[in-house]
Formats: structure tokens, C-alpha cells, sequence
């Protein structure tokens, strides 16, 4: 539900004035001010790794279950912006930013 009204929520939290945080960069592109979290591309590379190794034989219960090892931080700066918040570039150098 949160994600499918991304746009209205992010909107509302600026309307308000309240810097909102997410988990996906979908979220920021919507108007959010920051998301930190994992990278779907890579979520979806290594899905897809473990697609070719059952239907090459593989047992999915002998697979390895994996936690996420790449993350994204990305900071929407026309929202910051609007808050009146300034972003320091030692931040703005370690992730995306639009």
C-alpha cells in the first residue's frame, strides 16, 4: 500500500514539512526526501544466480540463504530543498543523488 501511493505520501510529508525516510530509491523519485537500503539491482543479479542453479539441478533447500551486501543511499536535493535543508558534500559523495 505504502508503495503504491508513494507519490501522495511523499507529497503530504512534504506539504507538512517532514523529511521522510525510505527503504527504496522508488521512494525518492516520488519525492522522499532519503532512502538508505538495499540494491535492488544487485537483490534481483543474485536471484537470478540462484534461478540458474535449480533449474540446473540444485536442491533449493541446499541453496545458502544470503542477506543483501550492497546498499544505496539516495537523497532527493530538489526535497531538500523545499525543507530548507542543506546536504554536506561528504554526504553527497558516497551515494546517488538527484
Amino acid at each position: 500500500m505504502l508503495y503504491a501511493n508513494r507519490t501522495l505520501v511523499a507529497e503530504q510529508a512534504l506539504k507538512s514539512r517532514l523529511p521522510m525516510m525510505c527503504d527504496q530509491h522508488a521512494h525518492v523519485a516520488a519525492g522522499c526526501l532519503i532512502s538508505y537500503g538495499p540494491s535492488l539491482t544487485d537483490l534481483f543479479r543474485r536471484a537470478a544466480a540462484y534461478v540458474d542453479k535449480s533449474l540446473k539441478g540444485a536442491k533449493p533447500a541446499d541453496l545458502p540463504v544470503e542477506q543483501p551486501t550492497e546498499f544505496e543511499l539516495v537523497i532527493n536535493m530538489r526535497t531538500a530543498k523545499a525543507l530548507g535543508l542543506t546536504i554536506p558534500q561528504s554526504v553527497c559523495c558516497c551515494g546517488r543523488i538527484r
